[in-house]
């Protein structure tokens, strides 16, 4: 039998595979899709982006260059000189957010069918529990 964290590396790695070929049909990456996610949900510049998601500047802007080209988001400049960039979404970034959002969904009903709410609670318990325990090392 696995260890608990060896089982939960590979549930992780299963899950992701999921991901990856969700986003992939999509025309995006797993990180362009929660960066796209984060500013449908009103973080539209790169410095609430970059607090938010902890990424550095290069690692955000090159990410955010990839989605205005791939016409998921469009790019305002605002303010006195211009160099603040205002991100949103586009109807093609909405599309493809909401339809790899419901795939997911679907996924996380497959996955949690047998599930009762208690276990899941539990299972939510324990997680934040062991993200924790594992941030003190």
């Amino acid at each position: 039998m696995k260890s608990i964290l060896s089982g939960l590396l590979d549930s992780a790695s299963s899950y992701n595979l999921h991901l990856y070929r969700t986003t992939k049909q999509k025309e995006l990456t797993v990180s362009e899709w929660r960066l796209l996610g984060h500013i449908v949900d009103g973080l539209d510049t790169q410095e609430k982006l970059s607090d938010f998601t902890r990424l550095d500047i290069s690692t955000l802007s090159r990410q955010l260059k990839r989605l205005f080209e791939k016409e998921m988001v469009t790019k305002v400049a605002v303010g006195k000189d211009r160099r603040q960039l205002v991100y949103s979404p586009t109807d093609k970034g909405n599309n493809a957010l909401r339809s790899i959002n419901e795939e997911i969904r679907k996924a996380n009903d497959v996955v949690f069918n047998h599930w009762t709410e208690e276990e899941k609670k539990l299972l939510k318990i324990l997680i934040n529990r062991l993200d924790k325990s594992i941030n003190r090392l």
